[in-house]
């Protein structure tokens, strides 16, 4: 990397690093986590553009390190690892201690994906790389393709969700040491699991962060994000800075081998530079990949088309977009409840036809909740390009008490929900603990100094009182504390639950991979889709085949039962001298359903109350 400290082939190591606090620029190395016995310090030389390097012989991997400025101890900005945490001395590296072996490995499968959302420290009761890599097995059969890792940077405390990172570079401890890492992933390609990575490059958290001590000119003064200053991509200044991202990505694709990034909270990454930040990276972490494939996807609140437009285009070159507008019209319908930024949305099927046919359902009209004009034109993107899911880290927690969705709304309707975002035309995602509806709540959680958890839980309840139904000060009584142990602990999930609700894991299990057997519902073998509705609550979706008359429909009711008749639905008719036989029923016995009654289309069609029914011809 161009900065950082490298080992050297011939022994030593060369440390560089950029600061435009001081004129002199101190590298202080010793075999003692405290800095003090066996202590070297070296005088770096000073470069242009303010870079400072030096090369210090006796340095070796597994030394600890910090550079001095105006006195003052400082962890390097781009550490490869931390001795305890983010105040802790760096830690001399050698990346290529581990012996890879994922030779054959090309990355992210151009199929169909199923994406499954991780956090490390509560997927298992180890909360480690090594308790995730004991369940690598299980995500392999139940059909998950690409696992996507909540943020890893080093954070200060004994948990969190990883959106405070401050050491960009290191690995956090809590998870095991790098190689466990590498080593998670390495097994994750020999089982076929490609493996993302939750990157924040919108800000830093609160504690531990040490880059202002080496420039201010990491921060921008010309916007504000939710949670501070944002980074400088196109200020005085902003080169270095640059670089710091670009590297850090190409750094997590050459030295881990992940396999592409969720780029969090993309709107508050401000750049109004002739070539955004944004397309550097992905072009920049491509590059890097050489012949593996990829997998780059943005969240982004405005639903801005230009993230996954291609560079030609003038686009960023991004790979998929999270789409709210899924989840939001989803959670109407299965709980009824449109209040804060639900309001916008009625949980009519026509919503989730418009979803399967155009992607985001806001593409530049009026937004109430915002009071202002929201989304971007989507026309022309394929719908694979749009990651929908029922739940995700953020929608979870944003509850009173870590709700699942299982515990708000009816069984039957989530059967049919997640029936619909399994076999829909999108990208779908699950949440951990979802596929088994796991008993196990997920909260926001952080560990932080005193002072800044009494305002972090002080700052989550002022954000949830959005939702008036969390907004009395009895109901506030109620909400975990963020900083309490037991609110991370009790996070954690347990697999006895997967025993227990064993036909929702079947449910989930089957359909996957229905996704993957049918060509026609993936889209390998797909002419076309189109779709209508009957009445607000009931979907009608045709997968028309490549062949003639090799066709799929899908029937989703999210109301009582209804009787369709008259019938006037062209898509509802069989192809000529074909019938429809039913593939799936969300009401089959096997996932605690009620066993639908069949479907008979030469007669008054009836469709069973809260149930997805799946046919072909």
């Amino acid at each position: 990397m161009p900065i950082g400290a490298e080992v050297q082939k011939g022994g030593g190591t060369h440390f560089r690093v950029w600061s435009t606090t001081s004129s002199e620029l101190i590298v202080c190395v010793s075999s003692d986590p405290e800095l003090k016995a066996n202590r070297l310090q070296v005088v770096l030389t000073p470069e242009e553009k303010q870079y400072f390097s030096g090369y210090i012989p006796e340095a070796k991997p597994g030394d600890f390190y910090k550079f001095i400025i105006g006195g003052r101890l400082l962890p390097d900005p781009a550490a490869r690892a931390q001795h305890d945490g983010p105040h802790g001395p760096s830690i001399i590296v050698d990346p290529d201690n581990y012996t890879w072996h994922d030779e054959d490995w090309g990355g992210v499968s151009l199929e169909t994906h199923v994406i499954y959302e991780m956090h490390l420290g509560t997927f298992t009761h180890a909360g480690t790389w090594a308790g995730a890599r004991e369940r690598i097995s299980y995500l392999k059969e139940l059909g998950i393709d690409v696992v996507e890792i909540m943020p890893i940077a080093d954070f200060t405390g004994n948990f969190g969700w990883g959106y405070d990172g401050v050491c960009l570079f290191a690995p956090c401890g809590l998870y095991g040491e790098r190689d466990e890492a590498k080593r998670f992933i390495d097994e994750c390609h020999q089982a076929g699991l490609a493996v993302i990575l939750d990157v924040v490059y919108n800000h830093v958290g609160p504690d531990g962060n040490y880059l202002p001590f080496f420039s201010p000119a990491y921060f921008s003064e010309r916007y504000q994000t939710e949670w501070g200053k944002p980074f400088n991509f196109d200020g005085p200044d902003s080169g270095p800075v640059r670089e710091f991202f670009v590297e850090n990505a190409k750094y997590w694709v050459r030295e881990f081998h992940f396999d592409g990034f969720r780029l969090d909270a993309t709107q508050q990454i401000f750049d109004a530079s002739p070539r955004h930040v944004l397309a550097e990276i992905s072009a920049a972490a491509r590059e890097t990949a050489g012949n593996r494939r990829l997998y780059l996807v943005a969240e982004n609140e405005p639903q801005c088309v230009k993230l996954v437009q291609s560079p030609e285009e003038g686009g960023y070159g991004l790979d998929s977009v999270w789409n709210d507008d899924f989840h939001h019209s989803a959670i109407v319908a299965l709980t009824g409840r449109a209040e804060a930024y639900y309001c916008d949305y009625q949980g009519y099927a026509q919503e989730f036809l418009s979803a399967a046919k155009w992607g985001f359902l806001y593409q530049g009209q009026y937004y109430s909740w915002q009071k202002q004009n929201r989304g971007t034109w989507a026309v022309g993107l394929s719908p694979g390009r749009f990651v929908n899911f029922i739940q995700n880290h953020d929608q979870v927690a944003n509850s009173l008490a870590g709700h699942r969705i299982h515990t708000l709304a009816g069984a039957g309707a989530v059967r049919a929900m997640t029936t619909l975002l399994l076999l829909g035309p999108w990208t779908p995602m699950l949440f951990q603990g979802e596929e088994f509806a796991a008993a196990t709540p997920f909260l926001y959680f952080a560990d932080q100094p005193p002072e800044i958890a009494a305002k972090v839980a002080e700052g989550r309840a002022e954000f949830l009182k959005q939702f008036p139904s969390l907004s009395s000060p009895e109901v506030a009584q109620h909400l975990p504390n963020p900083g309490d142990q037991s609110t991370f602990t009790q996070c954690k999930l347990n697999f006895a639950d997967l025993q227990t609700n064993e036909p929702v894991y079947l449910l989930h299990k089957h359909l996957i991979a229905l996704r993957r057997s049918d060509p026609v519902i993936n889209g390998r073998e797909r002419h076309f889709l189109d779709g209508t509705v009957y009445g607000p609550h009931l979907l009608i979706l045709r997968y028309f085949g490549l062949d003639s008359g090799n066709d799929r429909l899908m029937m989703i009711n999210f109301d009582r039962d209804q009787v369709v008749s008259p019938a006037p639905i062209p898509l509802l008719a069989a192809p000529p001298g074909r019938t429809w036989e039913i593939i799936f029923s969300s009401e089959d016995p096997q996932y605690a359903g009620q066993s639908a009654p069949a479907i008979h289309f030469d007669e008054r069609l009836r469709i069973a109350g809260y149930s997805a029914t799946v046919l072909r011809s």
